[in-house]
């Protein structure tokens, strides 16, 4: 059994397992923190942007001023923004059978594999992690669409060029593997290869093994997964939450007696409380709002934005916000409303209850109606008539590179009254910023993570007790900006088996064991023989027939009668007769009851050398040796009578099967 890790990125997995015949994708997830290396593209024409000054080097050898541009003391590039794909070269992924899907953060880059690599096999996710997949795929395209750039930049890439370029964009990896954004008829035929499955619902590959999506807690849809055989169990953590959040409950218990755990997708944010920063978020945008100011939301258009709104719902009336607009921009924001609404069986026990009263089960339903959040397809239209401040703006994209968030930057960064506030994790809010640099506006950062963290982690893996860890390289050891916090990793014994991107693991367990099944005839017609009390052996000759990995013992089939014949034939091979097997022996030869044996048959002069596996009886007369082991008999004997007499001597110890 081997494991290829083709992602970096701990919370963003791409992981190709190999089990039994059969190869398994485990997840696809898109490393996009690779955008943060571009400048942003705004949606109408940015005279800042456009004049900022083009990189030279130092000594102006090097000019890339169409490519490159500077800005605050970074380099940005000036072209369509890319992202970093999954290893492609580690291993053919036209083989891989499946690909299973956790959440709809984690199938970003589904795409690429399925429509460029010859993959030809089926796809495995939820119901409610392919709608909403589909529409982050369709959000991303648009936002790339809308604005497109005509340049590519690729002389930066050469290797001779960012030796000399400034950091990050130094030490920026595999740049040559980044790609531009796919299209929509690229998102709509990798879709097309999605297979729906059920919570718990067992989905059988080639007879060989069997997987089985289970809640995860994290988001709609979100699962882990068991991946097992007739005697192996491969469980697949990632993305997970035991927080009482929107969607159902983690499923711990199906976790149980796993051969081998593999753990991805553990919280960003170990030591920020998602309670805390849900309240650190509100009394921030309260204190912006009631001094003038505006309020800047970056996120994506599914998951936390659902826990960020249900939080104002409660919190509007007490801090006098009810005249404040809330304003929910996105191409999908109307589509991923109305679907949080609709999935009611992925939802938790609370919520599933709400929509047998009826009652919608979110509350953002009743701030539309209210008219205290509007939502709109961009900032066109009808927003741009019904738009009125001081208000709150929940957008896209969390990197600030597109979206109608780089509309907002540039229309409210240069006033202290306004606030942004960062409530997604995979971004450094820092880098984010650069090219903003000089910036008026206040910035908060209150990332809500509700993964699983390190300690609920070991509680977890202490409860169900798989028999190996295999997690990313990251989580053995602190965080290299918080060394002494050993609390910030995973402790285990035995120690985890740690990956990174392009490893290959050879996971720590053999196959043992093969179901077989037998015909009724075929065990009709076995003798069974009782070798200690309540077990019984049998001896089999049959003949195995194996198909789509099951295995069913047939009877040997007796040849045919050759028909009488008058003309002489050339010699026909007839086929061999099948003889019936050799009587097999069981149990062992015990040492004093069988040199008492010998004695009654007048051998005394026996010399008795104890060994790793048993003993040698040296019969110093007759010049014979005796090799008792647990496994077997060796006589080693000049004389045919003598080596007889004593095998038969070995044998009344032995019972025949």
């Amino acid at each position: 059994m081997k494991l290829y890790c083709l992602s970096g990125h701990p919370t963003l997995p791409c992981n190709v397992l190999k089990f039994k015949s059969t190869t398994i994708m485990l997840d696809c997830g898109l490393d996009t923190t690779s955008v943060l290396n571009f400048l942003p593209l705004p949606l109408v024409h940015s005279p800042r942007l456009s004049k900022l000054p083009g990189w030279v080097s130092k000594d102006g050898t090097i000019n890339l001023e169409k490519e490159l541009k500077e800005c605050a003391g970074r380099v940005f590039v000036d072209a369509q923004p890319e992202f970093c794909l999954p290893e492609r070269e580690l291993l053919d992924l036209s083989t891989i059978d499946v690909i299973l899907i956790s959440n709809y953060h984690c199938m970003m880059a589904l795409p690429y594999i399925t429509e460029h690599t010859g993959f030809t096999g089926t796809v495995y996710a939820t119901e409610p992690t392919l709608q909403i997949g589909r529409l982050l795929m369709e959000e991303l395209v648009n936002f790339m669409e809308r604005v497109p750039k005509a340049q590519s930049a690729t002389s930066w890439k050469n290797k001779e060029i960012r030796r000399m370029l400034p950091g990050p964009l130094k030490d920026a990896v595999d740049v040559w593997m980044w790609k531009r954004c796919y299209s929509m008829q690229e998102v709509n035929s990798a879709l097309s290869k999605v297979q729906l499955v059920g919570y718990s619902q067992k989905v059988e590959l080639f007879g060989a093994v069997q997987v089985s999506p289970l809640s995860s807690g994290y988001s709609l849809g979100s699962s882990n997964w068991i991946i097992q055989s007739h005697h192996e169990k491969v469980s697949y953590v990632s993305g997970s939450s035991l927080l009482t959040t929107h969607p159902q409950p983690m499923d711990q218990s199906s976790l149980k007696n796993s051969d081998v755990l593999i753990l991805t997708g553990l919280t960003q944010m170990p030591t920020a409380n998602p309670d805390g920063m849900l309240g650190e978020f509100c009394s921030n945008l309260a204190m912006t709002i009631r001094a003038g100011g505006n309020v800047l939301v970056p996120c994506y258009s599914s998951g936390v934005i659902y826990d960020l709104l249900e939080c104002l719902y409660q919190f509007i009336e007490s801090a006098n916000l009810g005249t404040t607009p809330f304003y929910f921009i996105s191409p999908i924001a109307n589509s991923s409303l109305e679907f949080s609404q609709i999935f009611a069986e992925w939802l938790c026990h609370n919520k599933q209850t709400k929509v047998y009263l009826p009652e919608p089960p979110f509350p953002h339903a009743e701030l539309i109606q209210t008219n205290k959040l509007k939502h709109y397809p961009s900032i066109h239209g009808d927003f741009s008539s019904e738009f009125r401040q001081p208000c709150v703006v929940f957008t896209g994209h969390p990197s600030l590179r597109f979206g109608d968030v780089v509309h907002f930057m540039e229309l409210w960064g240069k006033s202290s009254l306004n606030t942004i506030i960062f409530t997604e994790p995979d971004f450094s809010y820092l880098d984010a910023l650069a090219p903003y640099q000089p910036l008026a506006m206040k910035c908060v950062y209150c990332p809500i993570d509700t993964r699983l963290n390190f300690h609920q982690v070991s509680k977890l893996l202490k409860e169900v007790q798989p028999l190996h860890v295999v997690c990313p390289e990251q989580y053995t050891q602190p965080p290299l900006t918080q060394s002494h916090r050993s609390d910030l990793m995973l402790e285990l014994q035995p120690p985890p088996m740690p990956y990174r991107r392009c490893s290959v693991l050879n996971l720590p367990f053999r196959r043992r064991y093969e179901r077989i099944y037998i015909l009724p005839e075929l065990a009709n017609s076995l003798v069974p023989s009782e070798i200690k009390p309540g077990v019984s052996v049998a001896t089999v000759s049959a003949l195995l027939h194996s198909k789509d990995n099951k295995h069913t013992l047939q009877s040997v089939p007796k040849p045919p009668p050759m028909p009488p014949s008058k003309k002489r034939k050339r010699v026909i091979e007839e086929p061999p007769v099948a003889l019936a097997p050799k009587p097999m022996l069981s149990g062992a030869v015990a040492l004093e009851a069988f040199l008492a044996t010998l004695q009654k048959h007048g051998i005394t002069e026996v010399k008795v050398e104890e060994t790793a596996d048993g003993h040698i009886l040296h019969l110093q007369a007759e010049d014979t040796l005796i090799q008792l082991e647990e496994d077997g008999t060796h006589i080693v004997c000049d004389s045919e009578p003598l080596r007889t007499t004593l095998r038969d001597l070995v044998l009344r110890f032995l019972q025949k099967l």
